[in-house]
């Protein structure tokens, strides 16, 4: 069995030892999340987590199992270890391939969530207030355009004078938060853009994010394969020792010959 060289050995530490941290920190992130779930009963969010536990918890125990193949310098473990994180890799790729894929179909699905609720003068009270802080939020009116509100156009649509966002003059009746008619006819200065683009962005907000975290997990995970390949590698290489030779005159002493050699020396004495 070859000898591991010290720099690839840490190397490697280091690597599985982020890999195990990550894998914690998503195990915290699943608990929390799983504490909110529950107080919110939401089923479908709850395979979600439970998803999160197995990923952590499978991620972790790989980490130590590489973690012990190294220190050990057991090679059943180092590819037990190898194995897994290309298995992992493989399904990071596959994610990342079909995300945008899913990213699409998601945006597509809000977009005919927030069309089902026009027009806007029938919705429920409790939406109503929410939209009205939407709108104010990201400074535009409407889903599609202002007339969703069929000329009952809320103070939240409302552009200041020296307001720097697109806005447009329109007249009709005007309407404040709470519903109440404030005058009959009024020309007012409203949000020319309308609120569905703002609403899908704000929606799909952490896809960039979670594509970004999958490729950089991805990165690391194939950087722990390629360390542990090549520990691997020194394992497997044979040291060549030199061969011993033995003979008869290195085991007793080529006496007999020097003796032989001194005789003629002490006659001539």
């Amino acid at each position: 069995m070859g000898k591991v060289n010290v720099w690839l050995k840490r190397s490697y530490v280091c690597t599985i030892g982020v890999i195990a941290v990550t894998a914690v920190f998503t195990l915290g992130i699943a608990l929390f999340g799983h504490g909110i779930i529950l107080y919110e009963e939401d089923d479908h969010a709850l395979m979600g987590i439970y998803c999160f536990y197995g990923f952590s918890v499978i991620t972790l125990l790989f980490a130590i199992i590489g973690w012990f193949g190294v220190w050990k310098e057991k090679k059943w473990a180092l590819i037990v270890f190898a194995v897994g994180m290309i298995l992992g890799c493989l399904f990071f790729i596959f994610l990342e391939i079909s995300l945008p894929f899913a990213q699409k179909e998601m945006e597509l699905s809000l977009k005919n969530n927030y069309l089902s609720m026009l027009p806007l003068s029938n919705v429920s009270e409790s939406e109503l207030l929410e939209f009205n802080h939407t709108q104010s939020e990201f400074r535009c009116c409407g889903i599609t355009s202002h007339e969703d509100w069929e000329n009952n156009i809320p103070e939240s649509c409302q552009c200041d004078i020296d307001s720097s966002d697109d806005c447009i003059d329109t007249y009709g009746p005007m309407h404040n938060d709470s519903g109440l008619n404030v005058l009959d006819v009024k020309p007012i200065r409203i949000f020319a853009k309308p609120c569905i683009q703002a609403l899908i962005q704000f929606e799909m907000r952490y896809f960039s994010t979670l594509l970004g975290i999958m490729l950089a997990k991805t990165l690391l995970w194939i950087l722990s394969v390629g360390l542990c390949i090549a520990i691997l590698c020194q394992l497997n290489k044979k040291v060549e020792t030199p061969k011993v030779v033995y003979s008869r005159e290195a085991k007793a002493g080529n006496y007999e010959i020097l003796s032989d050699a001194q005789e003629p020396s002490l006659k001539t004495e």
